[in-house]
């Protein structure tokens, strides 16, 4: 079966292709890299031409309000027609979990912005909203400095591995659209302050985390829900520990 991953020159893509690929599919690495851009439509007839499936993982290069909204809204119009020209049968889209919790932060809005256009192109979908990465905890801790310390809420946090998410993404590419949002999550919940902590201390990083339940995660408050699944999500299997024994393995 011939599946296109848009965004599968990136982290979650890459895994996805290869996963896919393993198991025999036909699986097209389409980005910008590989002369596929969403964002305006060049190259997406001839990448999609026989697909069955089309999975999107692309994010955006700039996360400023208007251009994030733009690039989703655009990718996702462009990817909308280019399916219906070619007959896809399945449309698989990687959001995030609290998307419809976390409207004042642009980033938020315009995932939401293509979550909607997804459910009206008329296409079977299957839309994944996955937590934060492990891979992405060291940005947030460069994001949350106040006077060479750390700053971040005490909010329930539940971080995935980025491998864990391709596990899933490859799994609902080769199965039905559920025409629906399918949640997932990595196995353990703590405050997002202390499991920074963790990260920071297992990585040598010298910094210090302040436990605040004010502080913000990109300008936006956050309360106990807004970053953590539903009743029955989807749980990988990676810990963190496991994780991080891995990658001080590379």
């Amino acid at each position: 079966m011939k599946i296109v991953v848009i965004g599968g020159s990136g982290l979650i893509g890459t895994k996805v292709v290869k996963k896919l690929t393993e198991q025999g599919h036909d699986a097209l690495a389409a980005s910008p890299k590989t002369g596929v851009d969403a964002t305006t439509g060049r190259g997406l007839a001839e990448a999609l031409a026989g697909a069955e499936v089309v999975v999107d993982v692309s994010n955006a290069p700039s996360w400023e309000d208007a251009a994030v909204l733009a690039f989703f809204e655009n990718s996702g119009r462009n990817l909308a027609r280019a399916e219906r020209e070619a007959a896809v049968r399945h449309h698989v889209a990687l959001s995030v979990v609290g998307t419809d919790r976390l409207q004042d932060n642009g980033y938020f809005r315009a995932k939401l912005a293509q979550e909607e256009l997804i459910k009206a192109s008329r296409i079977p979908y299957t839309i994944i909203r996955a937590t934060q990465f492990f891979e992405f905890l060291g940005a947030i801790a460069d994001t949350a400095i106040d006077d060479r310390r750390v700053r971040l809420p005490t909010a329930s946090f539940q971080p995935i591995a980025a491998e864990d998410v391709a596990k899933a993404v490859a799994s609902a590419a080769l199965g039905p659209p559920v025409n629906d949002t399918i949640e997932i999550a990595g196995p353990e919940r703590l405050s997002m302050s202390e499991l920074v902590a963790r990260y920071l201390r297992a990585t040598n990083d010298p910094r210090q985390v302040v436990s605040d339940p004010q502080a913000r995660y990109y300008g936006a408050r956050l309360d106990d829900r807004t970053l953590v699944p539903g009743d029955n999500p989807q749980l990988g299997t990676i810990r963190l520990e496991d994780w991080l024994r891995e990658r001080r393995a590379r």
